[in-house]
């Protein structure tokens, strides 16, 4: 196919999609996916992402979500619905041979969020049970998030490194069942590789990196290490069209802090997978990139989990 620029996937990330504090982390799942170490062309770029998500979940992480905003519950359910959308410029420069871009994306959404269930309490021999719904909505707008990556090319071979970040300016109210925002900081680093065969027009992508989570000072709430891998791999249909699979695992690898000792040690993990359309095309000089991912998950721990589209 040639040498082709392309726009690495904006980060973005909301309450109803991740993991660790009730449920909820700074990683998005699937945030890189094809071509994902492949070197832009240098210069300004922008680029806008739809995030749509789907997720329910029960147990533990519905409990963590009413111990968070004061209340007990005993057995509850949690469906979470979400309509997201991400603003993001990069700037590209060649620095160490590689191609160095820095950026930062800003987030703005709606989330609607509820809890339903029936909380039993007991006392001695005297047992009382309630059941009632509980949900909020809000729109607005997300944290920033900072993001360099440098990347080298040697043939067929494509391979990066990144810096990210979380800084926690979004709208976030511990109080509240919906929030955009995730209330503490946080910083993600790893790499990538990406193996693009022109002749064949095979591609695939693997990028991988952990998360170190800072307290949380409004609940004292620390989120642990979170691991993550995220992968793609696609055929060139044409020089513009690709089609193929994406998938990501996601397992946090210590324990979070601050949670009461109802949750235990609220360690959270998550697969997905799905399939992927993307489509390279040029707009005067410079060049477009749409690209279309649906995610189901599943074997999901200590998080809401469901489907994911952007």
């Amino acid at each position: 196919m040639g040498s082709t620029a392309i726009v690495a996937l904006l980060a973005l990330s909301a309450q109803i999609a991740s993991a660790d504090e009730t449920g909820v982390s700074f990683w998005v799942p699937g945030l890189f996916g094809s071509l994902a170490a492949v070197p832009a062309t240098p210069g300004w770029s922008m680029g806008a992402v739809y995030y749509h998500t789907s997720v329910s979940a029960a147990g533990s992480v519905a409990a963590a979500k009413e111990i968070e905003i004061g209340r007990l519950p005993a057995t509850v359910n949690v469906s979470l619905n979400a309509n997201l959308s991400a603003r993001g410029d990069l700037v590209f420069h060649p620095v160490l041979g590689g191609r160095f871009a820095v950026g930062v994306t800003g987030l703005f959404g709606n989330v609607n969020t509820s809890v339903a269930g029936t909380l039993t309490a007991s006392l001695g021999p005297l047992v009382a049970m309630r059941s009632g719904l509980i949900s909020d909505e809000l729109t607005g707008v997300g944290d920033l998030y900072p993001m360099a990556t440098l990347k080298w090319n040697n043939g067929g071979n494509n391979w990066m490194t990144y810096l990210t970040g979380d800084i926690p300016v979004g709208d976030y109210n511990p109080n509240n069942l919906s929030n955009i925002g995730i209330g503490h900081g946080a910083i993600d680093a790893g790499g990538g590789y990406t193996y693009l065969n022109p002749a064949t027009s095979h591609e695939f992508s693997a990028v991988a990196g952990f998360t170190y989570n800072f307290k949380n000072p409004d609940t004292q709430y620390q989120n642990g290490v979170d691991f993550h891998f995220d992968w793609g791999a696609s055929q060139f249909l044409s020089k513009q069209v690709f089609v193929g699979l994406v998938g990501y695992a996601y397992q946090q690898v210590s324990a979070d802090s601050g949670q009461l000792p109802i949750l235990g040690a609220f360690e959270s993990m998550v697969l997905g997978r799905g399939p992927q359309v993307g489509y390279i095309f040029p707009i005067g000089k410079v060049q477009g990139y749409l690209n279309f991912k649906a995610y189901g998950e599943f074997n999901a721990a200590n998080r809401p989990s469901g489907w994911n589209t952007g």
